[in-house]
């Protein structure tokens, strides 16, 4: 690697190394969580940065603390150590590393095959821990971004770049993600029609054998959520089927999402939701898709850990959120012709995550 590529490698994994760094600080001294737990819920804030990372460097630094901070992942400090967050460590940086390798050099597929390789010894080592949050949401991250950059490069604006089909690490990349996903909680199931979506969309030629094994992971998902004890499933889902009919819940779900990011940051993922939906279509309707399936299971589960299973959801709204900042930097940009005014947005911006964690702390 050049040293020209080494900067630019650099620069653009800096937002994501700030506010992982940022978390881990302030999980371990403020919410005092041991630091191997802290460093797992670190590196999903990371890994949520570099989803946003399209956006701007600031715009996803305060994407991801405002996700860091809000009462349900802020929730998750404290506590005993636990060995499962070095399990999602490692695969996060394998994984990783694939990306990187493909972005910034050549050999996608040993990348992948390595990734493949090395993620499967690592989970099957630690199988013994199942149900982790840390790699839940690590996994709903690792989805967002490959969802983002596939669906980005197949389907750009007129204008900005021409089409690209996606390549072995978006789709098997994906299919690795959602099968470690599964397989720790089957819950992940829910984010199932949105990668199928975003597969079908991405306009890229896929053999069928790569659609009987995405067959194969959907079928280990539905038989560990519907035959609770077997494998990693070791509770029954509490849900009250008929619970989207009543007024109640949605008011009580609409409570519960105001609540994380304040009524400003539900109306800017609203903007950001349309913007995106004008702007990118395939994107746009792809996270809606996975937003409404966990809207449909937050309405129908029963359990006092709701927030904390929904933690999905709120990634997908931080990206709107920010999504949405994002916009009106350009709008501002356009509008005073002065390249300067678009820093107003991410500056106002970094006000909620100071807000979020003002609120955790207090």
């Amino acid at each position: 690697m050049q040293k020209s590529d080494f900067r630019s490698l650099a620069m653009y994994l800096l937002p994501a190394v700030i506010s992982g760094a940022v978390t881990l600080a302030l999980f371990t001294l403020i919410g005092a969580t041991p630091f191997i737990r802290a460093a797992g819920l670190a590196l999903v804030i990371a890994a949520m940065t570099l989803t946003l990372r399209r956006l701007g460097a600031w715009l996803a630094v305060s994407g991801g603390l405002a996700l860091a901070f809000t009462p349900a992942f802020w929730s998750q400090t404290g506590g005993p150590p636990s060995g499962a967050p070095i399990m999602a460590l490692v695969l996060g940086l394998t994984v990783g590393c694939a990306l990187l390798a493909r972005r910034f050099g050549g050999r996608a597929l040993l990348a992948v095959e390595i990734a493949l390789l090395a993620g499967t010894v690592i989970f099957w080592r630690d199988f013994t821990y199942y149900n982790s949050l840390r790699i839940t949401t690590l996994c709903a991250a690792l989805v967002l971004l490959a969802l983002m950059d596939g669906l980005l490069r197949s389907n750009p604006r007129p204008g900005e770049a021409p089409p690209a089909p996606l390549d072995d690490i978006h789709t098997m990349g994906l299919l690795l993600v959602f099968s470690i996903g599964v397989i720790n909680e089957p819950l992940f199931l829910l984010f199932a029609p949105a990668i199928v979506l975003g597969l079908l969309l991405a306009r890229s030629k896929i053999p069928l054998w790569y659609w009987g094994f995405w067959a194969l992971a959907i079928a280990l998902a539905v038989f560990g959520w519907f035959f609770p004890g077997t494998g990693s499933n070791t509770r029954a889902p509490l849900l009250l089927l008929d619970g989207w009919r009543a007024a109640e819940r949605w008011i009580m779900l609409i409570q519960l999402i105001v609540a994380q990011f304040t009524p400003i940051g539900v109306l800017l993922g609203v903007l950001g939701l349309a913007r995106l939906a004008r702007w990118y279509p395939p994107l746009g309707v792809v996270t809606m898709v996975a937003y409404a399936a966990y809207v449909l299971f937050g309405l129908v589960y029963v359990g006092e850990d709701k927030a904390v299973l929904l933690l999905p959801l709120l990634m997908i709204q931080a990206l709107w959120m920010t999504y949405a900042v994002y916009s009106f930097g350009e709008w501002l940009q356009k509008a005073f012709g002065q390249p300067r005014a678009r820093w107003v947005a991410p500056a106002a911006f970094m006000l909620l995550p100071l807000a979020l964690l003002l609120q955790a702390v207090g």
